[in-house]
């Protein structure tokens, strides 16, 4: 297959890897240094000590001239959710042409925002929906490390009749558990509630999740938010699913009947496992000054849909709140950096 991956950095550089390993002729769309890196060495991702590097097209610009001899037969938007829209629409000339795009990013939201940019231009994309559970790490430009292997990817169709099949296949064939599902809703809320834990909170105060989860009345805030979410999803009619590695359901129902003596270990395994050790992606964010913060599709989401359905979620509207007001510079980070109390008071939160 001609794949395009448009957003090269962790997830676009792991897969990009993969598929082009595995035959398939890649184009990564990245910044300038990303670009000059992998045209010198290629693409490289390390796994248990070991560094695998592999051949791929890589450009800076993208226009349809950047395709090697044809358009691509999907392209894959592994960017920050955030900048969805503005990817939309510059890849509108393949999409008029039927190619396909297959979002993979963490949040609720990306599909939507790419479905709505195109139409605006009277577009009418065939997208198709995507979670990974892998924990992947920048090491430099065009090199990234797989942090742990218990994951994959879940595919799903966002309209009926769709089949994922054929990419399940791919990914497969290219070394990745894959699982699919017939709801994309599911799979994406299922992993909203995984990138929740221990995220929003971690970056507002600069704490590891061992440290908050270490902490009653953070670890108490953090079960709030999450059965906030889960209120929200049964609201909607979305059900957790498991996902490659993650058995959410289970996970689910522990936060709701489990006591916080036997929930607080099994919570502090499953993020530092899942995680690989490494800080979250707000925090990762928020330390390297990005201008927006996902976390408008990730409590974001949570406060909009409880908003639209009349639904209290107070935890996620002061996480995304007091988060989104930081990456704004509407209030320094030192406010709230080592300052548990400061983020519990903006939570409302009484002890």
């Amino acid at each position: 297959m001609n794949v395009l991956v448009v957003g090269s950095g962790a997830i676009g550089s792991l897969v990009g890897n993969r598929l082009a390993r595995t035959g398939h002729d890649v184009t990564l769309v990245g910044r300038p240094g990303y670009v000059e890196a992998v045209r010198e060495r290629g693409v490289g991702v390390e796994e248990g000590g070991q560094r695998v590097y592999a051949n791929v097209r890589a450009v800076a610009q993208f226009n349809p001239a950047s395709m090697a001899t044809a358009p691509p037969d999907v392209m894959l938007f592994t960017m920050k959710a955030y900048d969805t829209a503005t990817a939309a629409v510059q890849v509108e000339p393949l999409v008029r042409q039927g190619v396909p795009i297959l979002v993979i990013q963490n949040g609720v939201g990306g599909e939507e925002q790419a479905a709505r940019a195109l139409a605006k231009r009277e577009a009418e994309p065939t997208i198709f929906s995507a979670v990974i559970t892998l924990s992947v790490e920048v090491i430099q430009p065009g090199l990234v490390q797989l942090s742990t292997s218990r994951g994959g990817i879940g595919l799903a169709p966002i309209e009926p009749g769709q089949a994922v099949g054929p990419l399940a296949q791919i990914f497969r064939e290219a070394g990745f558990r894959v699982q699919e599902y017939p709801d994309y809703r599911a799979s994406k809320w299922s992993k909203l509630l995984l990138n929740m834990l221990g995220n929003a909170s971690v970056a507002i105060l600069g704490w590891p999740p061992d440290r908050v989860f270490g902490d009653a009345r953070l670890f108490a805030l953090e079960r709030t938010a999450f059965c906030e979410a889960l209120t929200v999803m049964g609201a909607l009619g979305v059900r957790p699913v498991g996902l490659p590695g993650y058995p959410v359901p289970l996970l689910a129902w522990a936060f709701r009947a489990l006591p916080d003596r036997l929930l607080r270990p099994v919570l502090q395994q499953i993020v530092a496992g899942g995680r690989g050790g490494k800080m979250p992606s707000l925090y990762l964010d928020l330390a390297n000054r990005r201008p927006r913060s996902e976390v408008e599709f990730l409590n974001g989401a949570v406060v909009e849909q409880a908003t639209r359905l009349g639904i209290p979620a107070p935890v996620n509207e002061a996480l995304y709140t007091t988060l989104t007001r930081i990456v704004r510079g509407e209030v320094a980070w030192e406010a709230y950096h080592h300052r548990p109390e400061r983020l519990l008071d903006a939570a409302g939160w009484r002890t």
